[in-house]
C-alpha cells in the first residue's frame, strides 16, 4: 500500500512530537508521525534530571552555559551549535510550557532549579525526578489533540527511500542523494507499506540497547542512524557513547537499568565505596560533580581495583523529608527493593546512556541527504562534542526541532512526491521460524559491546569486537534476504550496523578524548609532545 504525506516523521519522542506540532501549526501540508512502539515508550520518558536553560539571570548567563558545554565536550563541540542551543533555550522552554508541560516552581513562583555535574550554576528545570515523563505527557496530549497530525503507533521503518530504490547506483561519493520517504511495516498486515514524503525527519532516538546494561528502553536500537548509514548518509562522532555513572545496581533488572539522576549528586549526594570510603577526590577536584565521563571512569576503575560490582551514592546526610520531596520516584523505587535512601546507601554502577554522535546535521537539522532531517539523539549537531553536558539533550531536541521545522516549512513547496518509487519487494522470502537465531544474536551484540567497546577500550578489544560483529553481520544479512521483514530482524540489523560504527570510529580516533578512553592512547593527541 502507498501512503503520501508532506511531512513524514519517524520517531515519537520529544524531538518528533515537537517538530510535528510546529509544522502542523504552519498548515503547510499533511503530517504523519510513526513510531515503532507507542508514543509513551520513547527515550524521553526515561529522562529524570531535567532541561538545561539559563533562567536565573541574577547569577547565570548564556556565556556561562556555553563555556560549561564546551568544557564538558572536551573543547571539540561545534561552537555555533552550542550558541544556537543555549541562546534559543529560554524561548523553547516557554513553548513547552504553552503545550502543557509543568516544571516545578518555588514558593515565589519562579522555576525551582537544580544543578548537575559540569554546570557552574543552578539552571536545570525539572518536574520532581521524572522530567522526561512529564515532557512526554504534555507533548503527547498536545499531539493527540491536534487534528492535523496523523499518529501511527507500532509501525516500524525498515529503510528510507532514495534513488537507489529506483535502480540508480548510490555511493558515499554520490553528490546528491534524495530521500523520498520510507518503507514501513504495517502491524495489521505484517506487510511493508510505502510512505512517500516531500520531507522526511528522523527522530529515532538512541543506541543504548546495543549494550548489555543500559538506562535506555529496549527500543533504543540505533534504527535511524543505521538506516541513514545504509542509505550512504554521513554519520559522525560515533565513538562518543556516554555511560551514565549512576544507575541502580539491581541484578534482577538490567534492561533498562533504573536511572539515578545526576540531580541527586547536585543535591549533595556523595559517591562512596560500599564500606563508606569516598574516592572521587583521587580523580577530580569537582568530586562527585565532575562531568559524567570522569565519574563513570572513576567508578569503573574503583570497581576493578576492589573487585566489586557497584559503588554507592550517599544522601543519608540530607534532610529525609527534603530528599523524599525532591526524589519521590527514586525513593519509592529503591524502597521497593528494600533500600530506604534516607537511611541506606544506594548501590550504583555505570550503564550505557546516551549517544553524542549520530547522523551529521547542520544548524537547520539537515542531513547530507536532501529532503531528510534528523533531530534528537539520533543526530549529531556538534553540541556535545566529546561528552554531553548533563540535561543538554532535551533542550537540544526542541531547539533543533524548531530550526528544522522553520527550514522545512520554507522549502516543502519545492518538492513533490516521487511516484516512480516501487513498492517493497519480498517475493521469494519466507516467514522466519528461527527466532532463536535473532534472540541469540541480539544477546551476542550486547556482550561484545559491553566487554570490548565499553568505558575503557584498547585496540586489541576493538579489533576483537570488529571481527565478532563482522561475522554477525554476514549471518544476519543472509537471514534478512531469506525472510519477510519483521521488527525483530530489522532491529538486529540496525544494532549490528550501529555497533560496527561505534567500533570503527573508536578505532579511528588515536587519542583519548571525552567519552572515548583507550589504554593505547591515554592522552589527547595534541598533548603527546608534552607528556613525560
Amino acid at each position: 500500500m502507498i501512503h503520501k504525506y508532506d511531512f513524514l516523521i519517524i520517531g515519537g519522542g520529544v524531538a518528533g512530537m515537537s517538530y510535528a506540532l510546529k509544522v502542523a501549526r504552519a498548515k503547510k501540508g499533511t503530517v504523519c508521525l510513526i513510531c515503532k512502539s507507542t508514543l509513551d515508550e520513547a527515550n524521553t520518558r526515561f529522562a529524570q534530571g531535567g532541561v538545561a536553560s539559563v533562567t536565573n539571570l541574577a547569577v547565570d548567563d548564556f556565556d556561562k552555559h556555553i563555556e560549561d558545554t564546551m568544557i564538558a565536550g572536551d573543547h571539540i563541540s561545534d561552537r555555533a551549535a552550542v550558541e544556537q542551543v543555549v541562546r534559543n533555550a529560554p524561548e523553547q522552554i516557554r513553548e513547552l510550557v504553552q503545550w502543557g508541560v509543568n516544571f516545578d516552581r518555588n514558593a515565589e513562583g519562579a522555576f525551582d532549579l537544580h544543578r548537575e555535574g559540569g554546570h557552574s550554576e543552578f539552571r536545570i528545570l525539572h518536574h520532581a525526578d521524572d522530567t522526561g515523563a512529564e515532557i512526554q505527557r504534555g507533548l503527547m496530549a498536545a499531539v493527540r489533540a491536534c487534528p492535523d497530525i496523523t499518529v501511527k503507533e507500532n509501525h516500524f521503518a525498515v529503510e528510507i527511500i532514495t534513488q537507489h530504490h529506483l535502480g540508480a547506483r548510490v555511493t558515499r561519493r554520490t553528490p546528491y542523494i534524495n530521500c523520498y520517504g520510507a518503507y514501513v511495516i504495517n502491524p495489521d498486515t505484517a506487510r511493508v507499506d510505502t510512505y512517500l514524503a516531500k520531507i522526511t525527519v528522523m527522530c529515532t532516538g538512541g543506541v543504548g540497547a546495543v549494550y548489555q546494561t543500559t538506562s535506555n528502553p529496549v527500543i533504543a536500537t540505533g534504527d535511524g542512524i543505521a538506516m541513514v548509514y545504509r542509505a550512504k548518509g554521513t554519520v559522525h562522532d560515533m565513538e562518543f557513547v556516554q555511560f551514565h555513572p549512576t544507575v541502580l545496581h539491581n541484578p534482577q533488572e538490567t534492561h533498562p537499568a533504573y536511572l539515578i539522576t545526576e540531580a541527586m549528586r547536585g543535591y549533595g549526594g556523595i559517591l562512596r565505596l560500599p564500606d563508606g570510603e569516598e574516592f572521587m577526590q583521587k580523580y577530580d577536584e569537582r568530586l562527585s560533580l565532575a562531568p559524567r565521563d570522569i565519574v563513570a571512569r572513576a567508578i569503573d576503575k574503583e570497581m576493578k581495583i576492589h573487585g566489586i560490582d557497584h559503588v554507592c551514592l550517599d544522601v543519608t546526610h540530607k534532610d529525609p523529608d527534603e530528599t523524599r520531596r525532591h526524589f519521590p520516584n527514586i525513593y519509592q523505587k529503591c524502597l521497593s527493593i528494600g533500600i530506604d535512601i534516607t537511611k541506606d546507601y544506594i548501590p550504583v554502577r555505570p550503564a550505557a546512556h546516551y549517544m553524542c554522535g549520530g547522523i551529521k546535521v547542520d544548524l537547520n537539522g539537515q542531513t547530507s541527504i536532501d529532503r531528510l532531517y534528523a533531530i534528537g539523539e539520533c543526530s549529531c549537531t556538534g553540541l556535545h562534542g566529546g561528552n554531553r553536558l548533563a540535561s543538554n539533550s532535551l533542550i537540544e531536541a526542541v531547539v533543533y526541532a524548531d530550526a528544522a521545522a522553520r527550514h522545512s516549512i520554507e522549502h516543502v513547496d519545492l518538492y513533490d512526491w516521487n511516484d516512480r518509487v516501487p513498492e517493497w519487494n519480498d517475493e521469494g522470502t519466507m516467514s522466519n521460524e528461527e527466532r532463536v537465531l535473532i534472540t541469540q544474536s541480539v544477546k551476542e551484540v550486547g556482550e561484545i559491546m559491553s566487554n570490548y567497546v565499553g568505558i575503557v577500550r584498547s585496540d586489541l578489544r576493538l579489533h576483537r569486537a570488529w571481527d565478532r560483529l563482522d561475522m554477525l553481520y554476514e549471518e544476519t544479512e543472509n537471514l534478512f534476504k531469506r525472510v519477510h521483514a519483521t521488527r525483530d530482524i530489522c532491529e538486529l540489523r540496525n544494532m549490528i550496523n550501529t555497533a560496527y560504527l561505534i567500533t570503527r570510529f573508536a578505532l579511528e580516533r588515536k587519542e583519548s578524548r571525552g567519552l572515548h578512553y583507550t589504554i593505547d592512547y591515554p592522552v589527547h593527541a595534541y598533548d603527546k609532545d608534552t607528556q613525560p
